[in-house]
């Protein structure tokens, strides 16, 4: 009976999804709040110093790691298919050396780097948020020790808990760490006259000064939640185990040797990794890349851009030289909403990789098929209605979420970046589970070549895009739809090819399209619509729950949503036997 209860106690795609996506969603909230409230503080600039540190951030964390994490959850998940716990046992062993020396190696490089790292986007007050980020890569490889282990046994909860831990000391002590820095600040600027050692001849230049380093504080809170969630994992992991017991490892066959595990977690884990690493430094530079470009546009012709934007750039800004910062700052506020999307997609991307390396593995094609129709069709339920509500709805939503007056100006430019953004999120939140599926089924190599050639695409219309005035920011979204459209595309027809599984497109692709067109028409006039007699506030929120509720029963009505999939999700049995009577489901 025992044994039963171990071999089944994996959580199934859905379930998994729904663990790790509703932590998701409460990190993305907190995530949320937390910009907000630095936004509303600091403005554009705070936020373009904000993204810029994770620029680089992302792809030195992505070559600490360097794919070692899907590696392990794919091994592990493939040894527990075939019932191999002590390879399970010698994996985890093998991973902890190379995620120390790697999180120390890229650690260092990321405290070296920073100091030239601002000197090529022209932002020097950049150090202090770069500085405070640089644990993180350190603490976050610790994570991954445990997160890619427990991720491929199809146990989510460890990394949703450690994840909401993270978002919480982000958004409380980060927060409030920043609050002090700045009021600690300004209190000097009151009472000398001087900010950090320099005479400010006015509070707004007091308040240029102090926050460089109030968002290096407000840093701080991220990587102090890295160190509580590593720390969450060990504990959980030396309390409870990972379910695999003396009887497992007795009936277990012989592990292979250390060299064969290292070699196959080297082999699986390099394309992954560079193929990460690839879209981490791609996003680098395409982040330098519209910094740069709209920095040369103020040098050579400045009034352009004051064409463009007119009134919506402070003189402060302008004059003072960081109009491209500033910008960047407002392309980020219109990144918080996409990042949710994105988010919720990267779950998919986790949960299905040890789901479908378990049919994959066990030869059985119909299993096979089922499993990623599932993944597609959930994936594509979630894209296509997110990105055609956040163009619909683009001002409306970030005037409801960005409401302080502070930052009006920021939010009437980010709103036009995100009514674009919000067609170009549809390919980038699809591709990560396509990826993640044909790492899965053991064609680690495509999303590298993919991600490589998409790059390159990027980085050359953004450059061109970028550097003309009547487009500037624009041309990151054009460059994004470009790349991301290109491998969304060519990952599905390899994957078929690999799997010899053709999905059913009419139902995965074709309906949730025409119940996401309603949806955003829904959307869209409804908001039109109440905008009249009520408050813009309201009237935001009421449209998004007229578009849900016509999204829901459009799905219902085109029977876009399958039995198999209900089944697999908590009280699937019961919301089934509802949705049956009713005759909305087959």
């Amino acid at each position: 009976m025992e044994k039963k209860k171990r071999e089944g106690k994996g959580q199934s795609f859905l379930k998994g999804a729904m663990v790790l996506g509703g932590s998701m969603v409460v990190v993305r909230l907190m995530g949320m709040v937390y910009k907000i409230l630095l936004s509303g503080m600091y403005g554009g600039v705070g936020t373009g110093l904000f993204n810029a540190a994770y620029a680089l951030y992302n792809p030195l964390f992505m070559l600490s790691t360097a794919g070692f994490p899907i590696a392990i959850s794919r091994m592990v998940s493939e040894s527990m298919t075939k019932k191999r716990y002590r390879d399970v046992k010698q994996i985890h062993r093998l991973s902890v050396p190379i995620f120390v020396i790697a999180g120390l190696v890229c650690f260092i490089a990321m405290v070296i780097g920073s100091f030239i790292y601002v000197k090529i986007i022209n932002a020097d007050n950049t150090i202090f948020a770069l500085l405070c980020l640089s644990p993180t890569i350190f603490f976050g490889c610790l994570m991954s020790i445990y997160r890619g282990y427990f991720e491929g046994m199809r146990n989510m909860t460890p990394t949703a808990i450690s994840e909401i831990i993270e978002a919480s000391c982000k958004l409380f002590i980060g927060f409030a760490a920043s609050f002090i820095t700045m009021k600690l600040c300004m209190g000097q600027y009151y009472s000398s006259g001087y900010v950090l050692g320099i005479k400010c001849s006015g509070e707004a230049e007091a308040n240029a000064a102090a926050v460089p380093l109030a968002i290096g504080a407000a840093i701080t809170g991220i990587s102090l939640g890295s160190l509580f969630g590593f720390l969450f994992l060990f504990i959980r992991y030396k309390h409870k185990g990972d379910g695999i017991d003396s009887e497992d490892l007795n009936n277990s066959p012989p592990p292979r040797s250390n060299g064969t595990i290292m070699r196959t977690m080297v082999r699986t884990a390099i394309p992954i990794g560079l193929g990460s690493i690839i879209m981490s430094i791609g996003d680098m530079i395409d982040s330098t890349l519209v910094q740069t470009r709209i920095f040369n546009i103020m040098e050579t012709d400045p009034d352009a851009l004051l064409n463009v934007y007119g009134s919506l750039i402070p003189d402060e800004v302008f004059y003072g030289g960081d109009t491209h910062i500033y910008l960047y700052g407002c392309y980020g506020i219109a990144l918080t909403l996409m990042m949710l999307v994105t988010a919720v997609t990267q779950v998919f991307g986790t949960t299905a990789l040890p789901s479908v390396t378990a049919a994959y593995t066990s030869g059985n094609k119909e299993k096979l098929k089922q499993s990623m129709e599932t993944v597609l069709r959930v994936t594509v339920l979630v894209t296509i209605p997110s990105g055609i509500g956040l163009s619909v709805l683009a001002e409306p939503l970030l005037s409801l979420i960005y409401s302080s007056p502070s930052v009006a100006n920021e939010v009437e430019i980010g709103s036009k970046v995100l009514t674009v953004m919000g067609i170009s999120v549809i390919f980038i939140a699809t591709s990560t589970p396509l990826c993640s599926m044909l790492q899965a089924v053991g064609r680690m190599d495509v999303p590298l070549k993919l991600f490589t050639a998409g790059m390159i695409m990027k980085i050359i219309v953004n450059y061109i895009l970028v550097g003309i005035p009547e487009i500037n920011i624009q041309g990151a979204n054009v460059g994004s739809m470009v790349c991301y459209g290109f491998v969304t595309v060519v990952a599905m027809f390899v994957l078929c090819r690999r799997t010899g599984v053709i999905p059913d497109f009419m139902s995965i692709l074709v309906k949730p399209l025409l119940a996401s067109l309603l949806c955003g028409a829904a959307a869209y006039f409804s908001e039109i619509l109440f905008d009249i007699v009520l408050m813009q506030s309201i009237a935001t929120i009421l449209s998004v729950i007229v578009a849900i509720i016509v999204y829901i029963i459009s799905l219902l009505l085109l029977r876009a949503i399958k039995r198999e999939d209900i089944l697999q999700m908590p009280k699937g049995n019961k919301i089934v036997k509802v949705l049956e009577k009713r005759h909305l489901i087959r």
